[in-house]
């Protein structure tokens, strides 16, 4: 079987010069490569207590559902605004150019639960970070933040300093 780094397609100059494109497109489209992220994602969570797992839109559904289901876990979806048809609460968080939101529904996490969040990459985590604020804000404790591949060049685990946060691939680049 091949390394999980081995199924990553990298795009050199997108979408800009100078950036390298981590696309995993080509993880989730070969079987092994799929089932080896999934695994490698589920050791990040060895020894961790939690009760949920929050996916964030639209990567993280993919990798926290399927953990949720290995561990008999609860799944909890980090939406874009406007997908969720219940009471939600609202983060907005900074990107490059502008600004997202991101919204969870009220009743999807209960006050000290612990959580862990899923997402595919974290580069400057404005979008987990929007993520954990609401899991805080409805009374969740983070147990832990994993990813399949961290860009260690966009600095993204500063943002997220004084949280248990790791991923399976560390890129040290952008």
């Amino acid at each position: 079987m091949k390394k999980i780094e081995e199924y990553v397609r990298s795009i050199p100059d997108f979408p800009e010069k100078g950036i390298i494109f981590r696309d995993i497109t080509t993880v989730l489209q070969d079987p092994e490569g799929f089932h080896l992220a999934v695994d490698e994602m589920n050791k990040l969570l060895e020894g961790v207590d939690y009760d949920s797992i929050v996916g964030i839109d639209s990567r993280g559904f993919i990798f926290g559902a399927a953990l949720a289901y290995m561990n008999n876990k609860a799944f909890v979806p980090a939406r874009k605004p406007g997908k969720l048809p219940c009471d939600t609460i609202t983060e907005e968080y900074d990107l490059e150019y502008g600004s997202a939101k991101l919204q969870m529904h009220t009743d999807s996490i209960k006050p000290g639960q612990k959580v862990v969040i899923v997402d595919d990459l974290v580069a400057t985590a404005g979008t987990v970070k929007a993520a954990v604020n609401l899991v805080e804000r409805l009374g969740g404790e983070v147990a832990k933040v994993i990813f399949l591949i961290e860009l260690q060049g966009l600095n993204g685990r500063e943002k997220l300093s004084g949280y248990d946060m790791d991923a399976v691939i560390k890129y040290e680049g952008k």
